[in-house]
């Protein structure tokens, strides 16, 4: 229960990694505010909560595509007095493809629901977490700010942008010890993952079986990550353990990438 009287933001957490996030923090005493655009889903997410002692969990509903809507929406949300000093950034990314074809609005698009999104939330939370004296905020991004992935052009461009974000921010809020960290998910069994591995069978030989296979395959351990074990390494960050922790890319994806 070391995040008993904690109160964790998590970001796209109706499913797959965000959902398994909220879970965790919950079971170790979290107080969970989960963020999504569906209200049935969050719905369901927040009832699949463990609630220790103390913790009501709660929910805001926010569509990514539209940043001042999300903004709008926080300010409510703190007016209501929330103060969560834990921030769980998680966004699902756009359509694979070349960059060479990617159409400029989609890189506009994608910066606004990653990075300016991102910013919002920071800005929004940061005073919190001063007052407080304390703060985490993880991003969950991609190993494709350590080694562009091919085939995903407009995904790459902006992971990396956010990454960049996240370390200036990580050297601006430390004397605050406020700590800004990213975790890199290689292939995870998402609907995220199934979407691009649907998308390669379009334009491939291979069938979606095969591919995920592949995929497998290119990691030293043979698998492909488990949501729940994404999860993991965003609950430590945040957690008291990891407590001079701060600036760092975390990749989670079985020894896949060949960067230090």
């Amino acid at each position: 229960m070391e995040l008993s009287g904690k109160h964790a933001i998590v970001c796209g957490s109706t499913q797959g990694i965000g959902l398994e996030t909220a879970k965790l923090l919950a079971e170790r005493g979290a107080k969970v505010t989960l963020v999504g655009r569906n209200e049935k889903k969050l719905i369901i997410a927040q009832h699949s909560l463990a609630k220790p002692e103390g913790a009501e969990h709660n929910f805001l509903m926010a569509d990514f595509s539209q940043p001042l809507s999300l903004k709008a929406a926080l300010d409510k949300y703190l007016n209501d007095g929330n103060a969560p000093t834990i921030l769980v950034n998680n966004t699902g990314g756009p359509k694979g493809g070349a960059i060479i074809d990617a159409d400029i609005s989609e890189f506009l698009a994608t910066f606004n629901q990653h990075l300016i999104c991102n910013h919002i939330l920071a800005q929004a939370l940061v005073p919190v977490m001063k007052s407080k004296g304390e703060g985490s905020i993880v991003n969950i991004i991609s190993t494709s700010v350590k080694q562009p992935l091919n085939g995903l052009g407009v995904s790459n461009t902006i992971r990396g942008a956010v990454a960049n974000w996240s370390k200036t921010l990580a050297n601006e809020l430390g004397q605050f010890n406020i700590r800004v960290n990213n975790v890199l998910p290689g292939a995870t069994n998402t609907s995220r993952l199934q979407e691009i591995a649907n998308a390669k069978s379009e334009t491939s030989v291979q069938n979606v079986a095969e591919i995920f296979e592949e995929m497998a395959k290119q990691s030293p351990m043979q698998r492909i990550a488990e949501p729940n074990e994404i999860a993991e390494a965003v609950a430590f960050l945040v957690s008291p353990r990891a407590s001079y922790i701060n600036g760092i890319n975390i990749p989670v994806d079985g020894g896949r990438t060949k960067s230090l």
